[in-house]
Parts: C-alpha cells; structure tokens; sequence
C-alpha cells in the first residue's frame, strides 16, 4: 500500500472544498504541506484527480470513483478507531434536515438516540432540501432528512413518513368564516409562501399546477416561522406542513382552510450516499425516527 491515511484525508477535503488553502485550514495544516500530499499521491500513481482551472480544482471521472472509494476507506478506519477506543466514540453523528423536519422532528429524535449513545456527538445542520442533498453528495453529512424525492445518481433515498400541507390564514380573515376554498378565493387571495426550491414549494406547485399562473405570490421567505407570523399579521395566506401548525391550530390564532381535490401529500426521506460504507449510527439513528414516529402515531 503506498499511500497514507492523510494523504486520503487531504484528499477528501481537497473534493469538498475545491481548493487547497481551504482544505488545508479544516485540516489544520499549511497550504504547502497539504499541496505536496495530493501530489505525491497522484504521482505515486500516475493519475491526475482533478482539473485544475486557476484557483479551482474539480474531480475529474477516475477523481470521482476514487472518492467514493476513499470516503468509505476513510470511515471504517474512523469506525476502526471509536472500537480501539472502547466504544466511547460511537455513536457520534452528522445530520443535515431540512428547516421543517430539523426544526420540528429531528430535535425530538436527539433524546432517544442519546439515551442509546450517551456519549455521542450529534451534530444537526438544518437547511432548505437543496442545500441538504448537496451537504450529503459531499460527505459533509452522514445522513440527510428532506422534504421531497430528489433524482441524482449518487444518491440514495430511504422513504421515511407522510406529510401533508395545509393552507392556513389568521382567526380574523375574511376567509376564516369561509373554511373551504374555492378556484377564485385561490386567485385573489395574496399568498406568503415558502423560497421556490423547498419542499413545501414543490408540493404547492404541484397540487395546485393548473393555478399558478394565476396565484398573487405576495411574499416568499425561507423559513416557516416568518411565514406564519406574517398570515397571522394579516398579510396574506399560507401553506405550510400540518407540523408546523398543530400548536397554532389548537390555539386557534391560525385556521385550516381546506382545498378540495387537492393533493397536498408528500414524503419525507432519509437521503444517504448510495456508495457508503454501513454505519451503526446512521442506521440507529433512522431507526430511533421511525420508532418515535410509530410511537406518536399510536398516541394520538
């Protein structure tokens, strides 16, 4: 074998960064020494890893399979190294969600598992589903957790629960008193939605498709608590996850408007590399969702 642990580990970071002076730096060494690692390891074997352009390098296709192959060297020696050390490290966990199952399911999750990994560093990164599916194609997550079915090659998906939207205006709207909404309400109405490339965007356009050229976007913003705050000030109506809004409902500051023959429905999923190398953690962790999940459901 002619190659070391930390030329991978400077690789690895040279791939998620795309440049040498910041790999480096989350590596904690000089840009020079991290230069001659990659080098030397592309010379030992005659192969170029990246196009270099100026500043920027990017994987080439030999760069591309040789990641994946090394990210999953990389971690069973992690693994390797939490066992010698007497299980004190497993457990520990990187989570990408996006902002409605980070803010309001994955943090509910975290009591279970660290019951199981008492010792474990959880770390939770929370994101719109774009931004997420990026953070798992780049290894910088170990798990991801998002809103809607996304079709990329590397990626594997993991359906996990159902969802379901549901358009909301505050007590004293005029579309309160009204409850079921017609085509006309929907075209007149100003709607407070969420940024285009999230999930409960995506599900919006789709149920309501043969409207939307019609439909007054009045604001749009990223995360769901802006978006309530600004319908129950009476700006406007929105659409939401039936999460996000179970508390708003039963205190009747906001109201269910419903949409016939609308589909509101989604899935949610896990999103996990599809070249990976098993891990307990990972597995524990979607384990531990669907087991509170479970539990919720029979409680209610």
């Amino acid at each position: 074998m002619k190659f070391t642990l930390r030329q991978l580990q400077i690789f690895l970071a040279v791939a998620r960064h795309g440049n040498i002076s910041r790999a480096a730096q989350s590596l904690h060494m000089s840009q020079s020494a991290a230069s001659e690692a990659l080098l030397n390891l592309e010379h030992t074997y005659g192969v170029a890893l990246f196009d270099r352009t100026r500043n920027k390098l990017s994987l080439n296709a030999v760069g591309h399979t040789a990641r994946r192959a090394a990210q999953s060297l990389l971690t069973h020696c992690e693994h390797f190294e939490e066992v010698l050390l007497d299980h004190r490290g497993l457990g520990h966990l990187k989570i990408g969600a996006s902002f409605t199952i980070g803010n309001h399911l994955a943090t509910r999750y975290l009591a279970g598992y660290l019951a199981d990994y008492p010792n474990a560093d959880v770390e939770l990164d929370i994101a719109n589903t774009p931004d997420v599916v990026a953070k798992v194609l780049n290894f910088e997550v170990d798990i991801g957790m998002i809103e809607m079915e996304t079709q990329h090659r590397d990626l594997h998906l993991i359906p996990w629960r159902e969802d379901e939207l549901v358009v909301f205006c505050a007590a004293h709207h005029p579309l309160a008193q009204k409850r079921t909404l017609s085509s006309r309400d929907i075209r007149e109405a100003q709607w407070i939605l969420r940024e285009p490339d999230s999930g409960a965007r995506h599900t919006f356009d789709r149920a309501l498709a043969g409207l939307l050229p019609d439909i007054n976007i009045h604001l749009e913003f990223k995360h769901n608590e802006a978006i309530k705050n600004a319908v129950e000030s009476g700006l406007g109506i929105g659409c939401l996850s039936r999460i996000v809004l179970q508390k708003n409902f039963a205190n009747g500051d906001l109201v269910p408007l419903a949409l016939p023959r609308r589909n509101m429905r989604r899935k949610f999923y896990f999103a996990l590399p599809r070249e990976r190398y098993e891990r307990e953690a990972v597995d524990a962790w979607m384990r531990i969702c669907r087991k509170m999940d479970a539990n919720s459901r029979e409680a209610s």
